[in-house]
């Protein structure tokens, strides 16, 4: 297949978390392989100056404030991308962070989590696919999942429990609209330094990042350009025959079957 299959020049993507860290690395990627990038995020300076930073290097892009929990919200940034006359790509990567023991979990905390993780990624897809439907566009759904569906991991019940449940609804909404040529496929990416993991001082990120390098056999831990050329495979017809599947950019940390 000739390296023209990543061209996505004349596509309309979206792009959920766009605000930092893997969302924002997405969004300027996806631009550059030639998409129009519809940037989403509750954070609405942070997103702004994502978009800002795909026009500056050429590319084409809009900054939308959506909180992904409000499905009118979802929907109707879905509405402002399909202006352009389709939909091609989705990519969901909104999503937040808890740590807490099990015996320790709050069920408000729990009900945050799932809301945003699982539910905000559920009302995305289900916009984007109708959307695609619509219009008879041949799309591609990126879901965003983690190494926690591979492993249980201390403090993370809340974040392992709804990125599962988002590989299921990746595999069964994939069953559901392959006759419409649409394809959804989740990426499950390792420790990855983005905002959301280095929240810490200098030397407490390099002790929660100690146990991650050891178990990888590159040695190291994962930079949020690498999950974006993940997604942009996936977004691309370098993978048009990929449906169903979990991608896992994790530097070797889990090898399931």
């Amino acid at each position: 297949m000739p390296l023209t299959a990543y061209d996505l020049t004349g596509r309309t993507a979206i792009v959920t978390g766009a605000a930092g860290g893997i969302g924002r690395a997405c969004a300027v990627l996806l631009a550059e392989a030639g998409a129009t990038v519809h940037c989403a995020d509750l954070d609405e300076r942070g997103v702004q100056d994502t978009a800002a930073a795909v026009t500056a290097s050429g590319g084409a892009a809009h900054a939308h404030r959506v909180d992904v929990t409000r499905r009118d919200q979802v929907a109707a940034v879905v509405d402002a991308a399909r202006s352009s006359g389709r939909l091609d790509i989705l990519a969901a990567v909104a999503g937040i962070m808890h740590s807490a023991p099990v015996l320790d979990t709050d069920e408000a905390d729990l009900d945050r989590v799932w809301n945003t993780n699982f539910k905000g990624v559920l009302h995305s897809c289900r916009e984007a696919a109708r959307a695609m439907i619509a219009t008879g566009t041949r799309g591609s759904i990126i879901t965003m999942a983690s190494g926690a569906i591979d492993t249980g991991a201390p403090g993370l019940l809340c974040y392992g429990v709804a990125k599962a449940a988002v590989v299921q609804l990746t595999k069964t909404l994939a069953t559901e609209v392959g006759r419409h040529g649409i394809r959804v496929n989740a990426v499950a990416p390792g420790w990855i330094r983005t905002p959301m993991t280095d929240r810490h001082t200098a030397e407490a990120r390099q002790q929660a990042e100690a146990p991650m390098v050891r178990m990888s056999p590159l040695g190291r831990v994962g930079e949020p350009g690498e999950i974006a050329h993940a997604v942009l495979h996936l977004a691309s017809d370098a993978s048009s025959f990929t449906t169903g599947q979990i991608l896992r950019p994790n530097g070797g940390v889990a090898m399931p079957w």
